[in-house]
């Protein structure tokens, strides 16, 4: 049997222009148009020789860091954007979910916007009609199906417009970072129902930077970087290639931007902080079976009375724990045991402060870290519609 998708030597290029004033006014604006002095343009391949085969049934994960091509990609798949160059080969239709809630009238009530969405998306009126009460059970929007969509709030149109793309019915289903749509409760139904139509012998493409869910729903993986195929092969195999690769080291730490001449100031500030393992490495990604270590170097008088307080959030900003010592260093490790966060994205926000008194310093905008789940018992059993929240508590079971 033939690939349903063939994708050969495909490239996007796109021509990036380069002002040298940083400022003109409108009369030279005006000028500027009638003569091409002052800009200079360069060549961008978002893209270059692309090639892969997509069979019939298969579910195929796209990875890679932002700018890997990963969207163009997908757009080109679409038919949003041509290549520059190559061809692709489908044997099938696709449908597209590359922007949730692409589609929808804030005017038109939620019942009218499932049935213009449905519609934008491919799907016939009867089609519409007959996953109608499946659709807006899933979103869970039945009680303001018929209040205009511009009083729905952000969440509700999401999982409105989620739910409408989910129950399409085309050969080739293209998806992109759609799961992360909602609270942590629908993002599991979100990826069971994607589960669900993988098994159904659809073809789904899917890109997104949860490599737990990746590894869930997909068998294969293109791994992109700086818009080539680095590698393509089994789930886990690729995703593993990926974090050693690129996942592992952490990026410049951006305690290097802060204004060091201002902290000085005050009498003790973060000099520096960064993830990493057990050796020190520096790292942003850690698998579920691995240590966290949170490091922390604080500069100036060690005045007595101030303490050092961390509090653990997720990705949604909800602080999941909190952990205080007195600054008797200044050098700090905290140490997170491995199997203690659960799989997703998270970051430590630290202060120096007297308690209740006064903040020393702060880092408002930590960078994250992500706990990677490949092949625990929790992939397993933690899918579908339950939620296992963020940790798993250390608790004593008492029997009598």
């Amino acid at each position: 049997m033939k690939p349903i998708l063939e994708i050969n030597n495909i490239s996007k290029e796109f021509r990036i222009q380069h002002e040298k004033q940083p400022y003109l006014s409108l009369r030279d604006s005006i000028v500027n148009v009638f003569k091409k002095s002052g800009r200079s343009t360069e060549q961008f391949y978002a893209l270059k020789d692309v090639s892969f085969n997509v069979e019939v049934g298969e579910s195929v994960g796209v990875i890679g860091k932002n700018g890997a091509g990963k969207s163009t990609l997908l757009k080109i798949l679409s038919k949003i954007t041509p290549p520059t160059k190559g061809t692709i080969k489908s044997r099938g239709r696709i449908a597209s979910l590359l922007e949730v809630g692409t589609g929808f009238h804030p005017e038109l009530t939620g019942r009218e916007n499932v049935y213009l969405n449905g519609s934008i998306l491919g799907m016939k009126r009867t089609e519409i009609d007959n996953k109608f009460d499946e659709i807006v059970d899933f979103s869970d929007t039945e009680k303001f199906l018929d209040t205009p969509l511009k009083h729905f709030s952000s969440g509700m149109q999401l999982r409105l417009a989620f739910s409408v793309a989910a129950f399409l019915e085309p050969e080739i289903l293209v998806i992109d970072e759609v799961l992360a749509v909602g609270d942590a409760e629908f993002q599991k139904k979100c990826i069971g129902k994607m589960d669900d139509v993988s098994k159904s012998g659809r073809t789904v493409i899917l890109v997104s930077h949860n490599l737990s869910s990746v590894k869930e729903l997909c068998r294969k993986v293109v791994y992109l970087k700086q818009g080539e195929v680095r590698k393509v092969g089994e789930a886990g195999a690729v995703i593993e290639n990926y974090i050693e690769e690129s996942g592992g080291q952490a990026d410049k730490p951006f305690i290097e931007t802060r204004d060091i001449e201002a902290l000085k100031k005050k009498s003790m500030y973060f000099k520096d902080f960064y993830y990493s393992d057990e050796n020190g490495v520096k790292k942003k990604d850690f698998y579920l079976s691995e240590d966290i270590y949170v490091n922390l170097e604080i500069e100036g008088e060690n005045k007595q009375g101030f303490t050092l307080f961390a509090s653990v959030a997720s990705s949604f900003n909800n602080v999941i724990f909190s952990a205080e010592t007195p600054i008797d260093s200044k050098k700090i490790t905290l140490k997170i045991d491995k199997r203690f966060l659960t799989q997703g994205t998270y970051m430590l926000k630290p202060r120096i402060h007297i308690p209740a008194v006064k903040i020393e310093d702060i880092i408002h905008n930590p960078p994250f870290f992500n706990v990677i789940d490949v092949d625990s018992e929790f992939v397993i059993y933690n899918n579908r519609n339950y939620f296992y929240g963020n940790v798993m508590g250390n608790c004593k079971w008492i029997k009598k």
